[in-house]
């Protein structure tokens, strides 16, 4: 309200009075004499910044900046909103208009500064709880009170000519929503703390970004907030919660998606809809209840048209897979996207081998172990099988174990373990060697397994050959017992080759003697009584020295002595 005048003479020796002539005499339009009152408030009266006197004193300096033309002044000496209840009413107003004025004429579309004071002051004046009593300063000009409906009227009126004003200056420079003159208008007007700087005008937007898109999703412009963050950031998909350039608008932007989402839904609009929500949940939305019924609903309609025609088997697959992931739990999705996959798959099978390849295995990743989708890539690995194409050896092992009958399988597994074996190479004498040799062995011992009862005879003369060798380089370069492990293993039985048998029978011999000089007498004699049986050419088939007994204790006994269960 306007200060007045109390009649005490003495009013200027304080600094309240000071402040009060300082006032007056700028709504008296004497500006020489304002000046020199405040230069003598500021020289007698050293007040805080953040002292009543000291606001009023900013606010009067603002006023007589912006009459000099010196609008970035006036911005910055004025106070923020919170601090505008100490000012005079009349002063703020006529501030107030100046700037309304100001941003009025031509080419003043880019002045934050002076946006940003007439945002500040209009928005302390149109208060609802009229803070600043501009009502009664109203009444006072007209030296009638003002009606309170027409003080409502009146104060909407202004608030919609301020925000018409504010939008026409926006669209001349082309703002967006979220940095809009008019959003940071309406959101001052409605936050309860200032969110206006006049002093800290940006350019680039009057309010912080996030607080900006909070008010614009709060006030239903999710759709203007979706509009102009796109047009700032239009890969989409680079939209996550995490992202330092889409941290500060995230939630906001989520719960606009979300929004979104659900009105596409209403008008059938599926793709789009599960897009917006899929986007709204990597920005770190959990959807709400009724989000998830709208990603249900979007998930039963996806690529279908009501009367068949226009169906796009693509379309509903990435709109599955877009629900599947808002929620991976829900059964019903995940059976319907596998159910599709493997129906596309099927489609596909011989004119696209490789998509239909893609499909079935997604669906093996959606639901591990459906029977159709295994069902159908096994399909597909017989008939690489039979054209001879390139083959994982897992994929193959694993198709054989499904179905031990498959000949392709096990022939193609038989030859890949002996080309193997046959492309490694034994080098010279050095630890390398062994390894070389052992993993020649244990893949011809592969090749023989996975050929069974019909297995080739050049593959078992091979292992034999192999297992042979590496005896013979164990019997060199190793203890005996490394001898004796490899015939325990039963590649080779006793009678196939004379020149093993010695090697063994050697390696028993060997062994004894080491027992013996350690005092193992009891080992040393179970050794030699193997290398006497190995000697004496029993057959291979067999126990050599019989049935094995049972286990006295009902434990599993060991020895190693013999192949099978002799030793």
């Amino acid at each position: 309200m306007q200060g007045k005048d109390t009649g005490q003479p003495d009013r200027t020796g304080t600094a309240l009075g000071l402040l009060l002539d300082a006032e007056h005499a700028f709504l008296r339009a004497e500006f020489r004499l304002v000046r020199p009152l405040l230069q003598r408030f500021q020289h007698e009266f050293r007040t805080s910044d953040s002292d009543d006197t000291s606001m009023r004193c900013a606010l009067l300096r603002a006023a007589l900046a912006a009459r000099a033309g010196n609008w970035p002044e006036a911005a910055r000496q004025c106070p923020e909103r919170d601090d505008l209840g100490w000012a005079d009413t009349d002063i703020v107003h006529s501030l107030a208009v100046s700037a309304l004025r100001r941003l009025s004429e031509e080419g003043r579309h880019t002045e934050a500064g002076t946006a940003a004071l007439a945002i500040v002051l209009w928005a302390h004046l149109l208060d609802e709880e009229d803070l600043g009593d501009f009502h009664g300063l109203l009444g006072e000009r007209r030296d009638t009170p003002v009606p309170e409906e027409l003080w409502e009227e009146a104060r909407r009126h202004l608030h919609g000519r301020i925000t018409d004003l504010l939008h026409a200056l926006d669209v001349r420079a082309g703002r967006d929503a979220l940095s809009a003159w008019r959003t940071a208008w309406e959101a001052e007007c409605d936050d309860m703390d200032p969110v206006v700087i006049p002093s800290a005008a940006d350019p680039d937007g009057l309010v912080p970004l996030g607080l900006a898109a909070g008010h614009l999703v709060r006030h239903g412009r999710r759709i203007d907030l979706i509009d102009a963050y796109t047009a700032r950031h239009p890969d989409t998909t680079a939209w996550t919660e995490d992202a330092p350039d889409h941290r500060a608008c995230a939630g906001a932007l989520s719960q606009a998606l979300a929004g979104r989402g659900q009105d596409r839904v209403r008008a059938g609009e599926w793709t789009s809809a599960l897009s917006d929500l899929s986007t709204a949940a990597r920005l770190g939305r959990s959807l709400r209840s009724e989000e998830q019924l709208a990603v249900l609903r979007a998930a039963r309609n996806v690529g279908r048209t009501s009367n068949g025609r226009g169906n796009s088997a693509d379309t509903r697959i990435q709109g599955l897979e877009l629900a599947h992931a808002l929620l991976p739990r829900d059964t019903s999705v995940a059976a319907e996207l596998t159910a599709e996959l493997v129906r596309q798959g099927q489609r596909v099978f011989r004119s696209d081998p490789a998509q239909s390849r893609r499909r079935f295995a997604r669906a093996l990743d959606v639901t591990p172990g459906d029977p159709d989708a295994r069902s159908e890539l096994d399909d597909h690995l017989r008939a690489d099988l039979d054209r001879g194409d390139t083959i994982r050896v897992d994929d193959v092992r694993g198709l054989l174990e499904r179905d031990p009958d498959c000949v392709p399988a096990r022939k193609w597994l038989e030859d890949h373990y002996t080309e193997l074996a046959m492309t490694t190479a034994t080098a010279p004498d050095t630890d390398a060697t062994r390894t070389t040799m052992e993993r020649r062995v244990e893949l011809l011992t592969m090749a023989a397994d996975v050929a069974g009862p019909a297995l080739n005879s050049l593959v078992r003369e091979q292992l034999d050959a192999a297992v042979l060798l590496l005896a013979e380089h164990l019997e060199a370069t190793a203890p005996p017992s490394d001898v004796i492990g490899l015939f325990l293993r039963d590649l080779m039985r006793t009678g196939v080759s004379a020149r093993f048998d010695q090697t063994v029978e050697s390696a028993y011999v060997n062994r004894a003697r080491e027992r013996e000089r350690a005092g193992d007498p009891g080992g040393a004699r179970r050794d030699r009584v193997c290398a006497e049986r190995i000697g004496a050419g029993l057959p291979a088939q067999g126990l050599l020295f019989g049935p094995s007994p049972g286990p006295r204790s009902g434990k599993p006994g060991h020895d190693d002595t013999a192949q099978e269960a002799l030793f």
